[in-house]
């Protein structure tokens, strides 16, 4: 007997507040269960997450995707804060050659009460090649030779030369990294001038030095 009073006590203590709560509760799930459904397209960062070390990619980038998602308008209206919508690739089994990731549930996160009903692209392929390191030469360049009488005589860089990264078959194609064009059509002794340097492939970067030092001696021409 006692333990049914304690029990009723229970239930009936604050009854209330604990109606009041109940009825807010009630008209919050019918301001949602009336809400219309709408579909909205959306644009998304795409992301990567473990990439071996040894590979790298050759294949075009794709920057983002497009998700079309469904569900309650109060929900949709809030895409683009804090429910932005994420997609991320697991490239953790990559290895060289061609391979496909498909963009789906397994990879998009969305707020609760939304779905993904397609992504477009539906699917991601993507080239790989192992990377390779290798020591080239410094090139220089130069503009405006001979327009004062002098041509150049001797060129030295410092560094001499530097090291580059990037996918195997593209690495073994670059024969030097080049200076930005010197203009020595007024020099007529020995200058120095700091430069930049750079690749002419896209995806091949330079590793160790991004500028050099280049000592021209310019003589007379014949």
């Amino acid at each position: 007997m006692r333990a049914i009073k304690w029990a009723a006590s229970l239930v009936f203590a604050d009854l209330g507040w604990k109606l009041l709560s109940l009825a807010a509760a009630v008209v919050i799930w019918a301001l949602v269960a009336g809400e219309p459904e709408l579909s909205t397209f959306t644009a998304v960062r795409l992301e990567y997450k473990n990439l071996p070390e040894d590979l790298e990619i050759v294949s075009d980038p794709v920057a983002s995707v497009v998700l079309e998602l469904r569900g309650p308008s109060g929900d949709l209206s809030g895409l683009g804060s804090n429910i932005r919508p994420e997609v991320v690739v697991d490239m953790s089994s990559a290895g060289p050659g061609e391979h496909t990731y498909a963009i789906g549930r397994g990879n998009v996160k969305v707020a609760r009460g939304i779905r993904l009903v397609r992504a477009i692209p539906a699917e991601l392929r993507v080239r790989f090649e192992l990377r390779r390191e290798r020591t080239i030469t410094v090139e220089a360049r130069f503009a405006g030779e001979g327009q004062n009488g002098y041509e150049v005589g001797r060129v030295s860089a410092d560094p001499r030369e530097v090291r580059i990264a990037g996918p195997r078959s593209h690495v073994a194609r670059v024969s030097s990294a080049i200076t930005d064009q010197i203009d020595v059509s007024n020099i007529v002794g020995t200058s120095q001038f700091h430069v930049n340097l750079f690749v002419e492939d896209p995806l091949v970067r330079l590793v160790d030095a991004t500028e050099a030092t280049v000592t021209v001696s310019m003589k007379k021409k014949h």
